[in-house]
């Protein structure tokens, strides 16, 4: 029975004697597919394409890591280095990361931490694209009651404490984990203490 297969699927099929990963953009009621490969638009018969695996998920320091090209190095080149770190050598891509301001020591550990516990097929996956975890996301609540006291970052250096009313749109109030305890680092705070877990808002 052929699959039936709807916009956005990820599929394989082979195209030029190579097996190619592309994204269903049509099906027409003769349910031929439309793919999206990587130079160009064509059809190709459903029974002839099969789905693709699913995207490999990666901490969100990770994806900060693979895209920033700070140091001339592409998003290739660092997952080489990933493969590097997962077969036993970290040394370098911790040092080089930092020196060149490309992660924090602390996020380099984490990114070696990833890559030393993933399976290396998974490493090798990122190529085909990969998607990225959702961290949980908390306010920093002082005070609660009806006008609450929250952290507001007003911009990427400036946080203060102010009463939510007194707010504005363009302010964050929300932060991960992570950003929580760099704030708290930077500044000498104990923010953490007061973080309360929120669910993210669906579009």
């Amino acid at each position: 029975m052929t699959h039936k297969f709807k916009v956005g699927d990820r599929v394989h099929i082979i195209f030029r004697n190579e097996l190619r990963i592309g994204t269903v953009i049509e099906v027409n009621s003769y349910n031929d597919c439309k793919l999206a490969l990587t130079e160009r638009e064509k059809w190709f018969f459903c029974q002839d394409i099969a789905p693709a695996p699913a995207l490999v998920k990666v901490p969100a320091v990770v994806d900060k890591f693979l895209k920033t090209d700070a140091d001339g190095y592409t998003t290739y080149d660092r997952m080489a280095q990933l493969i590097v770190v997962n077969d036993g050598d970290h040394y370098y891509l911790e040092e080089a990361a930092v020196e060149n301001e490309v992660l924090s020591r602390e996020e380099a550990l984490e990114v070696i931490n990833y890559a030393h516990e993933a399976k290396c097929e998974d490493l090798l996956q990122l190529v085909n694209g990969y998607e990225v975890e959702k961290e949980p996301l908390y306010e920093i609540v002082i005070v609660d009651g009806e006008d609450r006291q929250l952290l507001f970052g007003e911009d990427e250096y400036t946080f203060q404490v102010r009463y939510e009313s007194e707010s504005h749109e363009s302010w964050k109030k929300r932060y991960s984990e992570r950003e929580i305890k760099d704030i708290d680092t930077k500044f000498g705070t104990n923010y953490w203490a007061f973080a309360v877990s929120v669910e993210e808002e669906t579009k």
